[in-house]
Formats: C-alpha cells, structure tokens, sequence
C-alpha cells in the first residue's frame, strides 16, 4: 500500500521532471505570461493578446492534452481553424464596422491602399529566394497585409505548420505600427511635404453608391481571382448590411456578439499553436524577420505612392497618407493623423487617411485573392 500511494506522488511530480527536461515549454510560458503583460497592462490588443497568451500557457504545460486528438482547444481548432470559418466570420465583422465613404468620396486614394500591399509581393519573393517552399512563402508574404484574419485564413489552409509564427508576427507587428511607421514616413518626405494641408472632402457619398460598392466589388474581385472570394464576399457582407441600415440586428451582432467571440476562440487557437518543440527554432526568428520587412516595405511602397500623387496633383496630396495604405485599420489612419499634426497644426490628414485604409483593407485582401489563384492556375493549389 505504502508502494503504491510513492508510487502515485511520484506520477504527480513528472509534469515538473518534463518541464525541467524541455526548456522550450518553460520558454513559451514565460512567452505567454509576457503577451499576458502586453494585453493587461500595455493595452496592446489586449482583446487578442490575452486569450493567446493563456492558450500558449495550456498548450506548454507538461503532458498537456488541450491540443490532443480529444482535447477541448483541438475541437475548438478543427471547428474553426481547420474549416477557415474563423477567419471569414471576424471579416464579417470587419466589414460591417468599415465605412468606405471616405475612400468612395476620393476613388483616387485607392491607389494608395494597393500600393500597401507591394510589401506582400517583394517579401514572397525574397522568402522564396531564402528557400522557403512555395506555400510557406506565400504564408509569410501575407503578414505584409498586416491583416491578422487574412494571415490566419491563407496560413491554416495551406502553410498549418506556420500557423503560430505567422498569427504572432501579424498581430504583433500591427500593434507596433505606431512606432514602426513613424520613422519611415520622416525619412521618405521632406519638412514642405509633411507641412501639405489637404482640403476637406467632397460631398458625402450617396447611399445608393455606398449599396453598389460592396456588389461590385464582389463580382469584379470574384470574376479576377475566384479563390479569394470567401475573404472577399464576407468583408463586403458585412459592409451590405452596415450600409443597408435594415439588418441593424445583425450588423451588430457581426461587430459585437459573434466577432467577440471567435476571437476569443481564434486567440485560443493561435496560442495553443505555439508549443515550444515546434515554435523556438531558426525559421521563426527568420519569419519575424521577414515580417517586418514586409510591413517597412509596405510603408515605403505607399509613401512613395503618396509622393506620386503629390506631383501628379500639383502638390495638393500629402504623401504621409500613402503609409495608411496598409491593412491595420484604423490604427495606421490614426498614426497618419498623428504624424500630419506634429508638422502642421493645421494639417487635419484622418479622413484622407481612413480613406487610404479603408482601400488597404480592401487590397489586402484583394492581394491574397490574386496570389491563390495564380497558386491555384499553376495547379500548386485547388
């Protein structure tokens, strides 16, 4: 009996003997308490930072089974992650929280949205020049949208092994656009072009124009790249019923109830991805690399868009919009309006930007519907 009761005691103690044996479990914990402190105390996305942080714990705990064939984030992963539905249900969300007048008001600062997403392009083909298969390329290009779902969507279906370093460096990187973008924008203009004062926007845009957008845009978008059309049908579901104004119950249930609570689950999901044997390696170190490269590229891209159009303009644009091009909406709009102020108190660039972001958005996924079906013409994809 004696034997048998050490016996028990000692099963208790091999959590710790694992945990000791594998530093790379006692490392991502460490991880996740870390993104814990960014989300409770720093305020970085903490509506994702926290279920990741939490999910990454679970999942490093010794003998853990969370991620097992049976194990409740698994069910949680299959239902979700596997099927894409998360991803495609946040853009829903998305969509019916966007409001594209701004863009819709002056089409011509949709330039400036897809010269953001140059960054995707260059950074596939340096991860393909480094070796990287042609998927798992693709994967890491994407976080150049700096759209998290976006990334979350092409990663899970075609590159799941990536999934955890893809989903960090995404969302990672769009909570640091405010001090990532700043020192490109000073660099990339001169004092008079950040001194630019832009003129209001015209006249509101109609609602009929507003009801056709989202229509025409799924069509033209589904006709030119078919494979992305579940990213791009879904964003544009949601901005019909926003601006239809007579599904109010569902518009809000999409930004409320439903976007709440898949990023509970796909914060979850992510965090339990990050197991320390598969995640503290050479090639994640490489992939964060790559990533921010991507969004400096992207940066670059649309300022010098936004220096295209000044000149094309006669001086009247200020070349600081184009770094709002990319996808982090609308938190590079606000970095855009930010930047504007310091050199021109009278400078009022926000609407000009949420206009570029909103057209990001909008690229962004337009990018990642082009690179699947070129994928899939050359048969690398189905």
């Amino acid at each position: 009996m004696a034997d048998a009761i050490v016996n028990g005691l000692g099963g208790l103690t091999v959590g710790f003997q694992v945990l000791v044996a594998d530093w790379r479990n006692t490392v991502m914990i460490l991880v996740g308490f870390v993104f814990l402190y960014l989300g409770i105390k720093k305020d970085c996305e903490p509506l994702l930072l926290v279920p990741i942080g939490f999910g990454c714990i679970l999942a490093n705990i010794p003998l853990s089974d969370v991620m097992s064939e049976e194990g409740f984030i698994r069910t949680i992963y299959n239902a979700g992650i596997a099927t894409e539905l998360f991803p495609l249900l946040i853009f829903v969300g998305i969509g019916a929280m966007t409001d594209f007048g701004p863009l819709l008001a002056r089409p011509s600062i949709f330039l400036l949205g897809a010269a953001g997403q140059f960054g995707i392009f260059l950074t596939l083909l340096l991860a393909l020049a480094m070796g990287f298969p042609q998927l798992d390329a693709v994967a890491i290009g994407i976080i150049g949208a700096c759209d998290g779902p976006t990334a979350i969507y092409v990663t899970s279906k075609y590159a799941p092994h990536l999934l955890g370093a893809v989903s960090v460096a995404a969302y990672s990187y769009m909570s640091l656009v405010p001090i990532i973008q700043p020192p490109i924008m000073r660099f990339m203009t001169t004092k008079k072009e950040r001194e630019t004062v832009m003129k209001p926007l015209a006249k509101p845009v109609s609602k009929t124009t507003k009801l056709l957008f989202p229509l025409v845009i799924t069509i033209l978008g589904g006709v030119i790249a078919p494979k992305g059309l579940p990213l791009l049908g879904t964003i544009m579901l949601g901005n019909l019923m926003r601006e239809s104004g007579v599904v109010t119950r569902l518009t809000k249930a999409s930004e409320n109830e439903i976007a709440n609570v898949v990023t509970l689950f796909l914060g979850l999901c992510i965090g339990a991805t990050m197991v320390g044997s598969a995640f503290i390696k050479a090639q994640t170190l490489i992939i964060l690399g790559l990533a921010f490269v991507a969004i400096c590229l992207d940066t670059v891209c649309g300022v010098l868009m936004g220096k295209l159009m000044r000149v094309a303009t006669g001086g009247k644009v200020n070349p600081l919009i184009g770094a709002a091009g990319i996808s982090a909406f609308p938190m590079a709009a606000r970095v855009v309006q930010k930047e504007g102020a310091k050199w021109n108190k009278k400078s009022y660039l926000l609407m000009h930007a949420m206009g570029a972001n909103a057209g990001g958005q909008v690229g962004s996924v337009i990018a990642a519907a082009v690179m699947l079906s070129v994928l899939a013409g050359m048969g690398i994809i189905r």
